[in-house]
């Protein structure tokens, strides 16, 4: 709305300075008002115009002196008086100018203020004049006054009804488009809900109970299935509080707290338990939320990327902290078998896409590529200098 405004300033105060040349001119061939008084009021009622815009109470003032002057030192009453037509022009623009530009309270404020200074000049007229002499004068101010008062007023309130239609339209899109969004995440937690909880559930019912459906089964098998069972547990935890989260925005302070880097050796020991070795060594550091999780996800996609491409390759986690950074390294060796086939997809490198993202939302930085001497490294930096 500000250049709006710089632009009414403009057009009304270089109408008001081509009025002021007229005014003054005109009172002073037409109605024998003195040059320099003429002048003097001509500027005040056209001064106040452009005032009008920012200060719409001293403008009044100033527009009701040059009216008053204008009347006092018209020297006969021939024609309109108190207001001659050169005056009552410059005051009705005034009014229909706060009309069109204030509230409609302003607006009446200002008609009712000039009638009654209006009312006043004639009674208080220092030439004593007779009243029946303003009555022309008066009633034409009043009826024309009037119309456009009631004109600009109805302009500045369709014009008010069009902006608040408009933002009840930018309100209602706003609505339908934080609808929609909850409506996805709805659907999401239910696919997610219906596809990966209920097979993770059916493989954890199955670890659970293999134990007592499948006769003569070797201790070494026994753990290996428990091992099964509590890493289902653990990933269905965890899918429990990413549905709770998409289901319901306000239900984080409600979770537990999501993984960081104390729990990389439970990470580890599930890794180890799928027959992949790995070596770890994590420093002890204070770390944001973010930073921690990131971290927590990287080491734990590179590790899964390790069981289904690399399978029982020496694999080494170094997480430290060097000049206020946080450096997380996974690297693996050669293979020691075959990559066992699981289910090939079409989107694949996403599980590189993803934790590029996620170093990128800790505005970490991170770096993946195979190893000169064989095998692949995967190196994740977070700052941690106002990352608090």
């Amino acid at each position: 709305m500000e250049p709006v405004r710089r632009l009414w300033v403009l057009v009304v105060g270089a109408a008001a300075g081509f009025l002021l040349v007229v005014q003054s001119l005109l009172m002073t061939s037409l109605y024998d008002v003195p040059l320099l008084v003429s002048y003097a009021a001509a500027t005040a009622q056209c001064a106040a115009l452009p005032l009008a815009l920012r200060r719409p109470w001293p403008a009044l003032v100033l527009q009701l002196g040059g009216v008053t002057t204008f009347a006092w030192v018209q020297p006969d009453a021939d024609g309109l008086w108190p207001l001659n037509l050169p005056v009552m022009v410059l005051l009705i623009a005034h009014v229909g100018l706060i009309a069109a530009t204030r509230p409609w309270r302003d607006a009446v404020i200002t008609w009712w203020a000039s009638a009654l200074a209006g009312i006043l000049l004639v009674l208080a007229d220092p030439r004593r004049r007779a009243l029946d002499d303003a009555d022309g004068s008066l009633i034409l101010y009043a009826t024309t006054s009037v119309l456009v008062l009631f004109g600009m007023i109805a302009w500045n309130q369709r014009e008010a009804a069009r902006r608040q239609l408009a933002e009840a339209y930018r309100d209602v899109e706003l609505e339908q488009a934080q609808r929609a969004l909850v409506e996805e995440r709805n659907r999401i937690a239910r696919e997610l809900h219906d596809v990966v909880a209920h097979s993770m559930s059916v493989i954890h019912m199955q670890a659970t109970s293999a134990a007592y459906r499948i006769k003569d089964l070797d201790p070494e098998s026994k753990a290996e299935f428990g091992r099964i069972a509590a890493g289902t547990r653990g990933a269905l935890r965890e899918m429990r509080q990413l549905l709770a989260l998409l289901r319901d925005e306000d239900a984080e302070n409600e979770l537990r707290p999501m993984p960081d880097l104390k729990h990389l050796g439970e990470l580890a020991d599930s890794v180890r338990g799928g027959g992949v070795p790995v070596e770890l060594e994590v420093a002890d550091a204070d770390l944001p939320d973010t930073v921690g999780l990131a971290a927590y996800r990287i080491v734990q996609e590179s590790l899964s990327n390790v069981v289904r491409h690399a399978p029982g390759a020496p694999t080494r986690i170094s997480v430290t902290v060097d000049d206020g950074t946080l450096v997380v390294v996974v690297e693996n060796d050669l293979p020691t078998e075959l990559p066992r086939s699981i289910e090939e997809s079409p989107g694949a490198g996403h599980g590189l896409v993803g934790m590029r993202e996620r170093a990128r939302l800790a505005d970490g930085t991170l770096q993946a590529g195979p190893r000169p001497e064989g095998g692949y490294r995967v190196t994740a930096t977070f700052p941690l200098e106002g990352s608090e």
